[in-house]
């Protein structure tokens, strides 16, 4: 039987204060309703929520699946009653401002609270995710009167949000969309088909409200003729009553690897003349407003990655230390006969558990920076924020879910042939973090998005202030009097020598050889995320030593805390020397073959 989930409240608080900066966050003005001593409390009843209540769907809501009959969506059991707790407990607009009914929470500790609701249930956790994120995009770009009509009861979970973009034809190339979005009156009519819509459809809520690009008559070709509209799945009166239903219909769900309990659906808009839809944002600036939207998606996939690899952690961990099988090597007659004793499987465990901390801390460490971005009082220190946010998000998103395919995969492995058995509720976690390299922009994608709108466009500037940030740190620990501390330092220092190196190396060849610079970014892409968790569990690390020398925290915490980073630094960011290798000198040989040849 899968392993019950319990949020790693130690482990969260921990990163909240010593790496995404959350004393700072409190002091901020909008963060000024939440006092440190709310903090802790807020932890726990997630927490409590989040093992008692949706953790135990996890499994059996894979099993059973959504299931589709004309054009209806029925959930596994037990999601609606769970749905329904959610929003009454106010866990659905945590996140959302005040002003629109939700509880205005920092996005940090927001962020530590979705990452349990994503280790306990990644297929339940989605709507909520697609829901905000629609929230946001429609806060920043609809009109007073559309923001009055449908936030508060999107943001109250009453209604839910989706995110229609991808076609049959079109895949990730948006400039290939065809639905067509024709005006009349104050409204338009949308046509077209949508596919790989996440909670396209559902019982769970009274209202779906999708968020649809698709051409004007007028539109220029490509992703600048393409604009965003609001088409709710029922149309609304004037006094926010439902009214009809609108001529848009889940025409299937998909059948997939995994994510079993979310429904992924086909949307056909306009079969009985063209569905009602409202503009959203400027005519033809469609992609721009839905950015909001997909950022806001890809931070959170990169929290899915960091939750379904803790999620397998706890599950490979209490199989370990429970099964019985052979004797340690070296422990002696007496040794404990659980295979935790075998060296290989500690590696394992090892190579999860500093993975899943390095993750976690770089999530943390911009969700924080988001914070400052939003309400640092000094504008600089915003406007710099904000250019590390927009760094990082590609980074969270494609490392952490990239870093989940193995720490998963490991989770498999430590339980040997019964990770291959469905019952133990291994292979559930594996086969969910699948999607999460792919959707909101594939690894690919992402890596592409660093190089060319994040590293060339700036000239390396944001990335070279977070590098020197980085070096300066590693050469403190480098000469610190604590031995594992001095090994650490070191092992930053060169990790990050290869990517000053890898960086220097982009810059200077990306405009005379963009293919060949191309071909190298998601090796670059991966050598970010190897070094900036390294160097957020150094500093980790730090905060532990200085705790353990003034007497104070939880010994053995924070005694394991400095061995979790120095094994990150012994066998993690030696990667970094490869990659940059692959960066500066592998590129052209991804391209020497002929289409013929492959």
């Amino acid at each position: 039987m899968s392993t019950p989930y319990t949020a790693p409240l130690r482990e969260m608080s921990f990163a909240l204060k010593e790496l995404g900066g959350l004393d700072a966050v409190l002091a901020q003005s909008d963060g000024s309703e939440l006092s440190a001593d709310l903090v802790e409390p807020i932890l726990e009843e997630a927490g409590r929520f989040a093992s008692e209540v949706l953790a135990p769907l996890n499994a059996p809501g894979d099993r059973e699946g959504c299931r589709w009959q004309d054009g209806a969506v029925r959930t596994p059991e037990g999601f609606a009653a769970a749905y329904a707790s959610f929003c009454e407990t106010g866990w659905h607009g945590m996140p959302a401002e005040v002003e629109l009914g939700g509880q205005g929470m920092p996005t940090l500790l927001s962020t530590a609270v979705l990452e349990m609701w994503k280790s306990a249930n990644h297929a339940f956790s989605l709507c909520q995710m697609l829901t905000l994120g629609a929230v946001e995009a429609i806060r920043r770009h609809a009109t007073p009167e559309l923001q009055a009509r449908y936030l508060p009861a999107m943001v109250a979970g009453r209604w839910t949000g989706t995110m229609n973009i991808t076609e049959p034809q079109a895949g990730s190339d948006l400039s290939a969309i065809r639905s067509r979005a024709v005006p009349e009156g104050e409204h338009y009519r949308i046509t077209g088909t949508k596919i790989f819509i996440t909670w396209g459809e559902h019982d769970l809520a009274e209202n779906i409200v999708h968020l649809v690009l698709a051409r004007l008559p007028d539109a220029p070709p490509g992703v600048k003729g393409l604009s965003l509209f609001l088409c709710p799945k029922v149309l609304v009166n004037a006094d926010g009553s439902l009214g009809a239903r609108n001529d848009l219909v889940c025409a299937s769900i998909e059948h997939k690897l995994g994510i079993h309990a979310c429904s992924t659906a086909v949307m056909a808009f306009g079969e009985q003349g063209g569905a009602t839809g409202w503009l959203v944002g400027a005519p033809h600036e469609g992609l721009a407003c839905m950015f909001t939207m997909m950022n806001h998606a890809r931070l959170n996939v990169g929290l899915e990655g960091l939750a379904l690899s803790e999620r397998a952690y706890q599950q490979a961990r209490a199989y370990a230390l429970d099964r019985v099988q052979g004797r340690g090597v070296g422990l002696g007659p007496d040794g404990p006969r659980t295979i935790i004793g075998h060296p290989d499987v500690r590696r394992m465990l090892m190579a999860m558990k500093s993975r899943v901390e390095a993750m976690r801390g770089l999530a943390y460490y911009t969700a924080g920076r988001m914070d400052r971005a939003h309400g640092h009082p000094d504008a600089a220190q915003r406007a710099e924020a904000q250019a590390l946010v927009d760094l990082l998000t590609p980074i969270v998103k494609a490392w952490c879910t990239e870093q989940a395919q193995g720490i998963t995969a490991l989770g498999v492995q430590v339980h040997g042939g019964m990770g291959f058995i469905e019952e133990t509720g291994a292979a559930q976690h594996q086969r969910d973090a699948r999607i999460t390299t792919i959707y909101e922009g594939t690894t690919g994608i992402q890596a592409n998005d660093l190089l060319n709108r994040k590293l060339v466009r700036d000239g390396g500037a944001t990335l070279g202030r977070l590098l020197r940030e980085v070096q300066d740190e590693a050469r403190g620990l480098a000469g610190h009097g604590d031995a594992t501390l001095r090994a650490i330092g070191d092992a930053l220092l060169r990790a990050a020598a290869s990517l000053e190196a890898a960086t220097a190396h982009l810059l200077v060849r990306h405009a005379a050889t963009p293919r060949e610079s191309f071909a190298g970014a998601v090796p670059y892409l991966m050598l970010c995320g190897t070094v900036l968790g390294g160097w957020l569990l150094a500093r980790g690390a730090e905060a532990a030593v200085t705790q353990l020398a003034s007497g104070s925290g939880d010994t053995d915490f924070l005694a394991a805390k400095r061995s979790t980073a120095w094994h990150y630094a012994m066998n993690v960011l030696p990667e970094a020397a490869g990659l940059g290798e692959i960066v500066c000198h592998g590129a052209a040989s991804v391209l020497a073959l002929d289409d013929a040849q492959f």
